[in-house]
């Protein structure tokens, strides 16, 4: 009796739980039955074209369902695409932040080595005559300050000489002064003057000396040459100290100060690296190479750098305003426009257009497009640009259309709803014989010129379309005037 009792008592609580569990599954399946379920059905080639049920867009292909998570990333704006947790990580998407900083710009550029012109020597005689002994006998040779390097001889250096001892023998102070200021404008060296004076014998070819230390360069005479006043013989460049002389862009000139830091590089001598300043900045423009020049000094104590030698110079602009920037790499150029892909959160991504400045090697300037604070794709951006520009806003910034090369159409219908905001216009236009097309119900763009005087709900209306994209828009569209009834 009490096994029998037990076992209907069983049957009791199960049958119950079955009563109250059943009616609580059902409900929870019917919960997430009607998630699963689509909020509507668009075309795939015009996502505008949108149905409460399955079936053809105008261009014969069946209608897309789109489900409510897919919803909250597309229809955020214009190119907004969503990607799930697990594409995410398979492209190693990676962010970086839109922060304000300094930027410290590097101009990369050439220069030359040139010889220190505040120390570049040009020699000059300042009599008429003839070189009878050469000291020197080629451009780059070294020379010590005070060495011989030619020997000249020049009937006025004779009459000079002849005039001093003159005034010496006369024992006149005033002919003596004059005739050694003679001399001495004629850069005869004081030694010689007093020994002149000593000695009285006049000497028919003369030595000139070495004013500076340094190397030959641009050697124009030879032994036997005659010369004048007004010839360069030669010239003498010290290279203790040297200038580099490098060149820059018209649109860089801005960036540069003097005394920014410099850095320099020789194919050389690989490996290493000279540091120094700007020093001067030219001011006038190549009107050829539209550049501007720069010089730059470097100590040369070994004399390691040598004329006319290739330089690889970086210039480091700096400035203290604190600018907008982004990582360099999630910079996308394509020639015509600078993009980014904006990471919007919860797997979001959208590609928009930005402006770009200055650049250094790590950062690029944003002028105009982020704000401070946003995220973007430093990483496997390229893909989420292209997926996101099929979509995007780019395209539809465009509102000039050439009917010319449009693919349009002209033809009757009713207007179903008027959308101001989205520009849409629902229509039940007619068929369309030349592209062998039935009637449909179809929703079209209007362009934001576009004047809509007498287009009303209901009314009939006659329009000239076009297929630009994918999508309809209308070129032309007019209320369709009635009839008369023959009597």
């Amino acid at each position: 009796m009490n096994k029998l009792f037990i076992l209907l008592v069983g049957l009791a609580v199960g049958a119950a739980l079955m009563f109250v569990g059943l009616p609580m599954l059902s409900s929870e399946s019917a919960t997430a039955q009607s998630e699963e379920q689509p909020l509507y059905w668009v075309a795939p080639m015009d996502a505008n074209y949108r149905r409460d049920k399955p079936g053809l867009s105008p261009m014969g292909m069946d209608l897309v369902p789109v489900y409510a998570d897919a919803q909250n990333g597309q229809d955020a704006s214009p190119g907004t695409i969503t990607v799930s947790p697990d594409v995410v990580n398979n492209i190693g998407v990676r962010t970086g932040l839109v922060m304000r900083q300094p930027l410290e710009s590097q101009i990369a550029t050439v220069g030359y080595v040139r010889y220190d012109e505040h120390n570049l020597v040009h020699i000059h005689p300042r009599v008429a005559g003839w070189i009878e002994k050469l000291h020197v006998k080629a451009a780059g040779d070294p020379v010590k300050k005070g060495a011989p390097l030619y020997a000249l001889y020049s009937p006025e250096l004779v009459d000079a000489q002849e005039g001093l001892i003159l005034a010496v023998k006369r024992n006149n102070s005033r002919l003596i002064q004059a005739a050694e200021n003679r001399l001495k404008a004629l850069k005869i060296p004081r030694s010689f003057i007093r020994r002149l004076k000593r000695t009285q014998k006049i000497r028919q070819t003369l030595n000139f000396y070495t004013p500076q230390s340094g190397v030959v360069d641009q050697l124009n005479i030879r032994e036997g040459f005659y010369v004048q006043p007004g010839t360069t013989l030669l010239s003498i460049g010290a290279l203790d100290r040297v200038w580099v002389e490098a060149e820059m862009f018209e649109r860089q000139a801005s960036l540069v100060k003097l005394n920014d830091p410099v850095t320099m590089s020789l194919d050389y001598l690989p490996g290493r690296t000279w540091n120094s300043k700007v020093d001067y900045i030219y001011p006038t423009l190549d009107s050829h190479t539209r550049t501007l020049r720069l010089r730059i000094r470097f100590e040369n104590n070994q004399h390691e750098l040598k004329p006319n030698m290739f330089a690889h110079i970086r210039v480091h602009t700096q400035n203290a305003d604190r600018v907008l920037v982004i990582p360099r790499e999630a910079l996308i150029r394509t020639g015509s426009q600078d993009r980014v892909v904006l990471a919007l959160g919860d797997g979001r991504f959208k590609s928009i257009a930005v402006t770009v400045g200055r650049l250094d090697p790590t950062h690029a300037e944003i002028i105009d497009g982020l704000d401070e604070g946003e995220s973007v794709v430093t990483s496997a951006q390229f893909l989420l640009d292209s997926e996101s520009s099929k979509t995007s806003d780019f395209k539809r910034m465009q509102q000039g259309i050439d009917p010319s090369s449009a693919h349009q159409a002209s033809v009757t219908g009713v207007v179903n709803t008027i959308d101001l905001e989205r520009k849409l216009i629902n229509i039940s236009r007619g068929p369309i014989p030349q592209w062998n097309r039935p009637a449909a119900t179809l929703d079209f763009t209007v362009q934001r010129n576009r004047d809509l005087t007498g287009i009303t709900v209901g009314a009939q209306v006659e329009l000239t379309f076009a297929v630009v994209d994918g999508k309809f828009m209308i070129l032309a569209i007019a209320p369709l005037l009635p009839t008369k009834k023959e009597e």
